[in-house]
C-alpha cells in the first residue's frame, strides 16, 4: 500500500478530489500554506494499493490547472510506503 500525498493549489483542490473520487479514490484534504508568499494550498492524502499509484498520478496531472507563472509549482506530490494501516 501507498500514500500519496499531494501539495495542490487552493484552487485545484476541489477539481482534483472530485477526479479522483469520481474514480473511486478515497481523498482527505488539509488547508495548508507555504513558500515564499505563503500562498494558500491544499494537502491531500489518498491511500491507494501499490497497483493505483500510477492511475491517481495521472488524474491528478490531468485535474490541475495550467499554470501561468512558469515559475510556480502546480503541485507537489509525495508516494510513501505504508507498512501498516488500520480501519474501523
Amino acid at each position: 500500500m501507498k500514500l500519496i500525498i499531494a501539495i495542490v493549489r487552493d484552487v485545484d483542490s476541489d477539481p482534483v478530489s472530485h477526479a479522483l473520487t469520481s474514480a473511486s479514490f478515497r481523498v482527505t484534504g488539509v488547508a495548508s500554506s507555504g513558500g515564499f508568499l505563503r500562498r494558500g494550498r491544499t494537502t491531500l492524502l489518498i491511500g491507494v494499493e501499490d497497483e493505483q499509484v500510477e492511475s491517481a498520478l495521472q488524474i491528478i496531472r490531468g485535474a490541475v490547472s495550467p499554470e501561468k507563472d512558469e515559475k510556480e509549482k502546480r503541485a507537489v506530490i509525495f508516494v510513501v510506503k505504508v507498512d501498516h494501516f488500520d480501519h474501523f
